[in-house]
């Protein structure tokens, strides 16, 4: 009679997966699909934009809660008080109407349901893939920074100009404003390379995770801060090309690199680059498993 009882309770189990799944779906549908259509067609806000890599971040968490559903099933059932009062303001969130908490109730909500049906367990087993969806919803973040990123504007109009002057030439910087060829280029607060930096550090997690780098302090430290100066030097890079397709009168170039795909396409190769380099440093920082067993023996 055990065995009988278990199919049932599995069955019970993976219906009211099923349920709550479908019943997510309804609800968050046509948010995603709110989100999607912002960050592909550009129609959503500038501050949601920084979010974009949620493109394929989200996707990304859906895949790794899947590839865990069969260690999530072995867990035991453990309610965590919690868990429902995340539900509860995850719920408030979403019925209230407020762009940004119906935003933020979606990782809330799954978090709370988490906690609900698996206890501390269950969020542990699940929680990168909560953090991606978190760091990919879209909030109000940049726009608090924005006003903090004056010092990094100066610094990349004062590097575009330097370089501008080393090809040759007039240009002159005041500030955040580079002269070039009698026309002014303004390093703006969202020219100076947050989404971009955004993009990088998420990028950067998610290879850190998939390659099992995540574990190791000093891998991840390294990873991360060398992706912050390729992603503040690429973004120099980038406003030196707007400047000097901007003074030469050269337009189309210059919005097909700042409006256009041209931007993605930098953003992308540049993206490309943390792929060799974290693998070159889990070569080089990984320890060599002839030495370690060497080691072991003379112990």
């Amino acid at each position: 009679m055990a065995l009988p009882q278990q199919v049932q309770i599995r069955s019970t189990q993976q219906l009211l997966s099923i349920a709550i799944l479908g019943v997510l779906g309804l609800l968050y549908a046509p948010l995603l699909l709110h989100w999607l259509d912002g960050w592909l067609n550009k129609t959503i806000s500038i501050e949601h934009e920084y979010f974009s890599h949620g493109i394929i971040g989200l996707p990304f968490a859906a895949y790794l809660s899947w590839l865990n559903r069969k260690k999530w099933q072995r867990l035991p059932d453990s309610t965590h008080p919690m868990g429902a009062f995340l539900l509860l303001v995850g719920g408030v969130f979403y019925l209230s109407g407020i762009a940004e908490w119906v935003n933020l109730s979606l990782p809330i909500i799954l978090t709370g349901l988490c906690l609900w049906f698996k206890g501390i367990a269950g969020l542990r087993s699940q929680g990168f893939p909560l953090l991606l969806v978190f760091l990919a919803t879209p909030t109000s973040l940049p726009y608090l920074l924005v006003p903090y990123t004056l010092p990094l504007q100066s610094f990349i109009a004062g590097t575009a100009g330097f370089i501008l002057n080393q090809m040759g030439m007039q240009v002159t910087v005041d500030e955040i404003n580079i002269y070039v060829g009698g026309r002014i280029v303004e390093v703006a607060p969202y020219c100076a390379g947050l989404k971009m930096l955004f993009t990088t550090l998420y990028v950067s997690l998610m290879l850190l995770y998939w390659t099992d780098a995540l574990a190791s302090r000093r891998i991840s430290a390294w990873f991360l801060s060398i992706a912050v100066v390729i992603s503040i030097t690429a973004n120099i890079i980038r406003n030196t090309f707007l400047s000097y397709f901007h003074g030469t009168g050269n337009e189309a170039a210059f919005k097909w690199l700042h409006d256009s795909w041209g931007g993605d396409l930098y953003s992308a190769c540049m993206l490309l680059l943390l792929v060799p380099l974290l693998n070159w440093m889990n070569n080089s920082f990984s320890p060599v498993p002839e030495i370690a067993e060497q080691t072991d023996a003379q112990n």
